[in-house]
């Protein structure tokens, strides 16, 4: 069980909740138990889990990246992204998720976010369910 789904982001930097369309994947895939396996096939866009609850929690974890990873420093990559290379780098490209009793296992307060930190762009994210 293979998926490719598409992912349009608005801004240069974002963090979008996607574990909906992650969930409905996986309930038509008729899956009881396994793993859920997500990569993002970019260098400049990420994914993570984190708190759903508060939208200031993505807001936060946004602005310390771009605090620590300054987007106009003199970086040797002429292309004007690198600060979304790095930030990619830091974040993770890759999540592997439990699934039990058709549902993803994720505590109280976690969501999975796609993190996109050079668009606004059209991007990807390849699923894997492994059954077992």
């Amino acid at each position: 069980m293979f998926e490719s789904i598409g992912v349009k982001t608005s801004s240069r930097i974002e963090m979008i909740d996607i574990t909906d369309r992650i969930t409905e994947y996986i309930s038509r895939q008729n899956i009881k138990s396994g793993i859920c396996c997500l990569f993002v096939p970019h260098t400049t866009a990420g994914i993570t889990i984190n708190e759903n609850a508060d939208f200031a929690v993505r807001l936060d974890i946004n602005s310390k990246l771009s605090e620590l990873i300054i987007a106009d420093e003199n970086y040797s990559h002429l292309e004007g992204n690198s600060d979304s290379h790095i930030k990619t780098t830091v974040v993770g490209s890759s999540l592997n998720i439990i699934i039990d009793n058709s549902r993803l296992v994720l505590g109280n307060w976690q969501s999975i976010f796609f993190c996109e930190f050079d668009g606004p762009r059209n991007r990807n994210l390849y699923i894997k369910l492994i059954e077992g």
